[in-house]
């Protein structure tokens, strides 16, 4: 089984602030740094130290080199990988001393897939292949349509939560693996649980794992027979550095672990360890953990 991430990649300029800076404020950063990083190429990279074997499609503007590089270090296939004259997508990400993060996105050369793009790629995937999605790249209609037409599993990280989702059928998506805001976006409803039955109701072949922060997660998976699992997870208690990729890396982790065969309560306590690990690190891209680390600190 392979998976392609549809995703996108930027550089990263990250800034340790005091504090978040306030509308009108002129605030000192005590630190800056230049990381590689997207959504994409965050969960690309996750699923790559995870174990899986992982395709990133995409655009890259004439900056965005050094990314594709990253990628291929870390075993990811870029084959689909284009490159474009549009300037590279980027964040400024503000820091703080408790670790929580801010985020500023330019889409830049994420917004230049095309269609023919899409197709080109799509045509060496098919049936049971995974197809992993965020919302940072244009024409997520048509992906998830034409996927959905090769039979993929088809997972979606619907961060940003925008009207740029308004056009994807939600009915094609075999998981959602949202934070609790996301879910709250999706579903009108803030209490996870509550959550999760409007979603069910409104998709009903569609799983998802909903992300609690501190307060772990928890996952709802539909059978073939329409029955639901649930599973639980606890956070693993760390001390925070960023959280930018936390995220990401549970994305990552998680559908490995599930696609690999591990049960759903195990593949989400794998994704919180991995990203408890992240969080103790600075950076996006760069907080990842290796499978192996992963591994040892659950002694699996």
């Amino acid at each position: 089984m392979k998976v392609l991430n549809f995703g996108s990649l930027n550089l990263d300029y990250v800034y340790q602030v005091p504090h978040f800076v306030q509308p009108g404020e002129t605030l000192s950063a005590t630190e800056q740094a230049v990381n590689a990083g997207g959504k994409g190429l965050n969960q690309s990279i996750a699923l790559a130290r995870a174990g899986a074997e992982v395709y990133h499609a995409g655009c890259i503007g004439s900056a965005g080199l050094p990314l594709k590089k990253l990628l291929e270090e870390n075993g990811v296939n870029t084959a689909y990988l284009k490159e474009t004259n549009v300037l590279q997508g980027n964040a400024v990400i503000q820091v703080t001393p408790s670790g929580e993060n801010s985020i500023l996105l330019f889409g830049g050369s994420n917004q230049a897939v095309t269609k023919a793009q899409v197709d080109e790629t799509l045509a060496a995937f098919g049936n049971e292949d995974a197809l992993i999605l965020q919302n940072e790249i244009n024409e997520m209609p048509y992906i998830v349509e034409k996927a959905y037409e090769r039979g993929m599993i088809i997972v979606l990280n619907p961060s940003p939560f925008n009207e740029k989702l308004d056009d994807v059928d939600f009915n094609k998506i075999s998981w959602f693996l949202v934070n609790e805001i996301e879910a709250e976006q999706i579903s009108g409803e803030a209490e996870p649980e509550r959550a999760w039955a409007v979603i069910h109701e409104k998709y009903p072949k569609t799983s998802a794992v909903i992300t609690l922060g501190k307060s772990g997660s928890k996952a709802f998976m539909v059978r073939a027979d329409g029955t639901v699992e649930k599973a639980e997870a606890a956070a693993f208690e760390v001390e925070a550095v960023d959280t930018t990729a936390a995220g990401d890396t549970y994305t990552g982790y998680f559908i490995q672990s599930l696609l690999s065969g591990k049960t759903l309560g195990q593949s989400m306590e794998i994704a919180s360890m991995a990203s408890a690990i992240s969080v103790t690190r600075h950076g996006a891209a760069p907080s990842v953990p290796l499978r192996e680390e992963v591994e040892e600190k659950l002694k699996v």
